[in-house]
């Protein structure tokens, strides 16, 4: 019976806090999933889950560290589109129609019907 023994280094590998983090954090960069990081540094799915909820445990990981980020809005940027006014139709006793845009003042408004009533 032949045996075979391979010396080499050892497969079982310790990663530090800070290694672990490293990696975790390499997941959703330009689109990279869990399983394309693990395959990156030769683990499995597994590991990078159970170190995503170790350190989580340890309060090293997770949706308590967000930060938020400063934001600048300049007024020279890009316009926004405005929303689309809103058009009223008023029908006159005389059968004539007003098309127009809401919010029209009070006044306005009244003068353009004595107006158009009048023509």
């Amino acid at each position: 019976m032949r045996h075979e023994v391979i010396v080499g280094v050892e497969r079982r590998r310790r990663w530090s806090d800070d290694q672990k983090l490293s990696i975790l954090s390499e997941v959703g960069v330009r689109g990279a999933t869990v399983a394309d990081v693990a395959r990156r540094h030769d683990l499995t799915r597994q590991h990078m889950y159970q170190w995503r909820h170790e350190l989580r445990r340890k309060g090293l990981c997770g949706a308590d560290l967000a930060e938020f980020l400063p934001v600048e809005i300049h007024p020279d940027g890009p316009d926004v589109a405005a929303p689309a006014p809103v058009s009223v139709e008023i029908v006159l006793s005389n059968g004539r129609c007003l098309r127009g845009v809401a919010g029209m003042a009070a006044a306005d408004l009244v003068d353009l019907i004595r107006v158009v009533e009048g023509a």
